[in-house]
């Protein structure tokens, strides 16, 4: 009588690693959570686009205040975000955390607190009472939170060779945005680095959507109803210098997220 073959398995339980943006909290008032994040993240839509993030509690600890998770986990899905853990809370925070579905992100251990500085690859987008930490990586199975080294990364510019119709919208997540032909009214570009346009640029220009004050927007024919850089901008409500409407431009930010977009004509 032969032995009973195996039968395979159906599943496999493996360690895995992600990153998660950090969502840190400086209130627990849900109201005045909801307009800071719709004044810093209004003109840029689809900056999160599903990404996961871990509410960070750690400045509300000491105090201790009750979180409304009921209110709050839809203001942030309302934003594209997606609320997958929280951490560093008081104990009775951490527990409505776990009753409203939310896992449980552990502190960074005191020995990887205690570590020489070293570089490390971070953005900050600061607008009371929000504050959001990229570069949080979560290893499930052993846990830790820590911050992760900067490595290097080439990231291809993407290219669109169709014209944009009103309504639709492009995110270059992670790099530069090349269009090739027209956006028009109504359409959105967004890139985290720099957009270039090489044809009318009519739409909404949103560069630098992660907070780089050093991205550009390039068109060859400026008329533009809203364009901005890591934060800031400046709509069709003001209309645009003779020079630059419907010629070739660059927009820049002169003093970083808290300066003023710079508009110039791009000259032979």
């Amino acid at each position: 009588m032969s032995a009973a073959t195996p039968a395979p398995a159906v599943f496999d339980l493996k360690s895995a690693a992600w990153t998660l943006t950090a969502l840190r909290l400086q209130s627990a008032d849900v109201a005045t959570l909801a307009a800071a994040l719709d004044a810093r993240f209004a003109d840029s839509p689809g900056l999160f686009d599903g990404e996961g993030v871990a509410i960070d509690l750690a400045a509300l600890r000491e105090a201790d205040v009750p979180v409304d998770f009921a209110a709050l986990l839809p203001q942030l899905r309302r934003h594209g975000m997606l609320p997958v853990a929280a951490m560093g809370g008081s104990p009775a925070q951490m527990a409505a955390a776990r009753a409203a579905g939310l896992a449980e992100a552990p502190d960074a251990p005191a020995a990887a607190r205690a570590e020489p500085a070293r570089p490390v690859q971070k953005q900050v987008v600061r607008a009371a009472p929000v504050e959001v930490i990229r570069e949080v990586e979560v290893i499930r199975e052993v846990e830790v939170v820590r911050e992760v080294p900067a490595e290097p990364v080439s990231v291809p510019p993407m290219v669109i060779d169709k014209p944009l119709r009103s309504g639709q919208r492009v995110y270059a997540r992670g790099g530069d945005l090349i269009v090739l032909a027209v956006v028009s009214f109504g359409a959105e570009v967004i890139a985290d680095g720099h957009i270039h346009v090489y044809a009318p640029l009519r739409g909404k220009a949103i560069a630098g959507a992660r907070g780089d004050a050093g991205a550009r927007i390039f068109s060859l024919s400026l008329q533009a109803e809203l364009i901005s850089i890591a934060g800031v901008y400046r709509t069709s409500d003001v209309a645009l210098p003779a020079d630059v409407w419907g010629k070739p431009t660059q927009v820049h930010l002169d003093g970083g997220t808290q300066g003023k977009l710079v508009i110039t004509p791009l000259k032979n």
